[in-house]
């Protein structure tokens, strides 16, 4: 199974409010008609994020697909054609990221209802292979965060090596991707000796100041 992930940016001048509006039920729709699709969720990150100014990014895609011929047969679809058509309207195509992931799960459980979807934006140390920052990410900082107690579920999205077919590396590595029941759950873990462990194996495989992280709503389209 292969996880695409878009970090999308809304047009200059365009507010947030118009933009995920457009996205969930304009710009949804014409997606959950592609064929081929598994399961296809946006990512809103939560108003309230915007006080301080711009996120790393306006909002996340995440569509499953079964392998890279699902993947080539999608993209040459009508109905393909018409929501690659429909991303102007909303999107800035200069900015649009789209990364092919191997989604790993660490912590599983059901997803809360009307909860909270934490997503950090992640670069590996530079100098590091890309294939032991991975195998680090997973284990052992993924057995730590693991452990944290009011996260419900986590997930670790690793872009594939080499998928871009570009010499230079990525924009970004992985996703790591976290579910609390309410933004107060999530910071009650901020307090805890798990979550110093955590920030403090940060320093073996990531780059230090290269982390965003967007609180978002998460909207299942598909799936």
């Amino acid at each position: 199974m292969i996880k695409i992930c878009e970090l999308a940016y809304r047009n200059p001048g365009m507010s947030v409010e118009d933009f995920q509006a457009h996205w969930l039920n304009k710009h949804g729709p014409i997606v959950a008609r592609i064929p081929g699709i598994r399961r296809y969720v946006q990512c809103h990150p939560k108003l309230a994020g915007y006080k301080k100014g711009e996120l790393a990014c306006d909002g996340v895609a995440e569509i499953w697909v079964d392998d890279k011929e699902a993947l080539r047969a999608m993209s040459q679809t009508a109905e393909f054609a018409a929501a690659k058509k429909d991303e102007p309207n909303f999107i800035d195509g200069n900015r649009l990221v789209e990364l092919l992931t191997t989604e790993t799960v660490i912590k599983d459980a059901p997803m809360p209802r009307d909860g909270v979807k934490s997503i950090s934006l992640l670069k590996f140390k530079v100098g590091m292979d890309p294939a032991e920052a991975q195998a680090y990410w997973r284990d052992p900082h993924g057995l730590i965060a693991k452990k944290t107690e009011t996260m419900r579920r986590y997930v670790q999205c690793h872009v594939r090596l080499g998928a871009n077919g570009k010499a230079e590396p990525p924009v970004v590595d992985g996703l790591a991707m976290a579910w609390f029941d309410s933004i107060d759950d999530m910071r009650l873990s901020a307090g805890t000796e798990t979550y110093a462990r955590i920030k403090a194996d940060e320093i073996n495989f990531l780059e230090p100041g290269r982390i965003g992280t967007i609180l978002t709503e998460e909207h299942v389209i598909v799936g």
